[in-house]
């Protein structure tokens, strides 16, 4: 049973200019492991690209979640990257569900889709 949908949209150009103006914006966004991974990243594009990607994801969970950020902070919630290279969410207080998560990239915005479901054997 599905308990909650989440969207978001962002300009890329709105985290890269929070980049230029202050990069704390990193930290408060990313988790240690998602910041590791990150910092490995080879071109500006591409770490822009990822920082939105994930903070448009961390966006749709809140709402997935009916929480919105405040409740839930960006650091409870964590996107790593599966062998297949899909990314996979996990957030503190939501073991026992079932996260679905979808993030896509254009060359001017990042949006993410997140599907939240009771997991069968935990109802």
């Amino acid at each position: 049973m599905i308990k909650g949908i989440g969207l978001d949209l962002i300009e890329l150009k709105r985290i890269e200019q929070s980049i230029q103006t202050n990069n704390r914006i990193i930290e408060r966004i990313l988790t240690p492991s998602e910041r590791e991974e990150f910092y490995t990243l080879e071109s500006n594009k591409r770490k822009i690209e990822y920082l939105s990607g994930r903070f448009a994801a961390k966006e749709a969970f809140a709402k997935a979640a009916g929480t919105g950020i405040g409740k839930l902070r960006f650091q409870d919630i964590e996107i790593q990257s599966c062998e297949s290279g899909a990314p996979k969410l996990t957030a503190s207080g939501y073991e026992k569900v079932n996260i679905f998560l979808s993030i896509t990239h254009s060359n001017d915005y990042a949006a993410a889709q997140v599907v939240i479901e009771e997991d069968e054997q935990n109802a």
